[in-house]
């Protein structure tokens, strides 16, 4: 994929080779887990050659997302594959040996049913030159292969037991890398960051990570989905190892659309699913993110207008948007108050709850866009200043190009303040136009 010379590592997982590009060097789609369909996931063995890691991790099966064909740069050339459980790192070229530099696992949004590690939009180049961090990015099983399951035919959250497994992987072999096992820092945006929540408090990830950071967590749309679940498992039926995969993705829009009736969570039909492994029960969750409090430093936040991103995908809104007179109103009445009920209100909940624990949480607002002229903070508004850099980025509807020379100066300051929590689990940048905290 890169024309330079490969780099070769000696992790417990056995040789790998990848690739130097630039300031970084990247060992890409690297295997840290092995799964049948709906089956868990077992540990990969150690590779008996060397693995070539020059390949971008696959994505997981999941439908086509036509409104994502309206808000990004088109990706081609992306290979799917159902064995997708796959990581790719990128690091500093001038890793010293010996060195141990602090790690961030980075999960992947997209509502449990689309997107992939990989994506041009979350290259962490500028994140790992400029913060000397090393970067990990996690493939994970989606949709209903990976999140919707009974608990007796088909085993539930196994997506979430894949995360669990590639942090095993992580604490076990990324000192190779330069990273520090012991220094392991969580994030992700949207259902990212939603499953970084809940990795705190799943049943064998205890001690894998120390902090976490959890971005645009829909956290308001997690809880009270037992109705929702049991209606789309009837609605997609008796499925099997052996079922073909278009049928398997035919029978996951019947669970769609089996969950539009339950109001708000049928807007992210597929996700956790409490009480099977490694979930705890619903009515534990309280009790479950305090045991956990002390022992796991959160950065937890949300944009003041993230449902904001969704008004011009709805045809009627669309065409009210583009009165000029009506878009505060849009923004006071519809927009701004389901930004609160299914993101903001739970930060403030979650901060209270770890911090009343005996827990460190630092909160965030996210104020504005990536744009000269500030516009409203959106759902996914603030991945341009961490991860993607500009081909990604600059000329899709987040980021004019005449913009981006904006997001460079303010992307640099945002991802310092990330890479300082994953280093201390403190954030001590003043309050700016563009974020502001409640340290507690």
């Amino acid at each position: 994929m890169f024309d330079a010379d490969p780099l070769t590592w000696d992790p417990p997982a056995g040789r790998i080779t990848g690739v130097a590009d630039g300031g970084v060097v990247r060992a890409l789609g690297i295997p840290y887990a092995r799964a049948e369909r709906f089956a868990p996931p077992e540990p990969m063995p150690a590779f008996e050659e060397p693995y070539p890691a020059t390949t971008p991790s696959p994505v997981a099966p999941q439908p086509r997302a036509t409104f994502v064909d309206q808000l990004l740069h088109p990706i081609e050339g992306l290979v799917v594959d159902e064995h997708c459980q796959r990581l790719s790192i990128t690091a500093p070229s001038d890793v010293e040996p010996g060195e141990r530099l602090p790690v961030m696992v980075w999960i992947h949004g997209g509502s449990y049913v689309i997107g992939g590690g990989d994506l041009p939009i979350y290259d962490a180049r500028d994140l790992v030159t400029e913060q000397r961090v090393v970067f990990v990015s996690v493939t994970f099983r989606l949709g209903v292969l990976g999140f919707l399951g009974d608990g007796e035919t088909v085993p539930a959250n196994l997506g979430l037991l894949d995360l669990v497994e590639s942090l095993r992987w992580v604490r076990t072999n990324i000192a190779a890398f330069g990273g520090d096992p012991d220094l392991v820092t969580v994030f992700g945006q949207s259902a990212g960051g939603d499953a970084a929540a809940h990795l705190m408090i799943s049943e064998g990830a205890s001690g894998l990570f120390r902090r976490a950071i959890i971005q645009s967590a829909p956290l308001g749309l997690s809880r009270g989905r037992a109705r929702m679940n049991r209606a789309m498992l009837r609605a997609v039926g008796a499925v099997h190892p052996d079922t073909p995969l278009d049928d398997l993705l035919e029978r996951q829009a019947l669970g769609t659309r089996a969950a539009a009736p339950f109001g708000l969570p049928g807007g992210m039909p597929y996700g956790t699913q409490y009480g099977y492994a490694p979930l705890p029960a619903e009515r534990d969750l309280d009790r479950e993110w305090g045991r956990v409090a002390r022992d796991v430093d959160v950065l937890i936040g949300s944009g003041a207008d993230e449902t904001g991103m969704y008004v011009p995908l709805i045809p009627g809104l669309r065409s009210v948007a583009r009165f000029r007179a009506v878009r505060p109103l849009l923004r006071w009445l519809l927009v701004r108050p389901l930004s609160e009920v299914i993101y903001g209100r739970d930060v403030r909940r979650f901060t209270t709850r770890h911090r009343a624990a005996g827990g460190r949480a630092t909160s965030y607002r996210l104020h504005r866009g990536v744009t000269t002229k500030p516009t409203g903070a959106v759902h996914m508004s603030d991945l341009p200043l961490l991860l993607g850099g500009r081909a990604a980025w600059a000329g899709t509807r987040f980021v004019r190009e005449r913009d981006w020379p904006e997001v460079e100066r303010r992307g640099r300051a945002f991802r310092a303040i990330w890479a300082e929590f994953a280093r201390t689990g403190r954030v001590t940048a003043p309050d700016d136009e563009t974020l502001t905290f409640d340290r507690g």
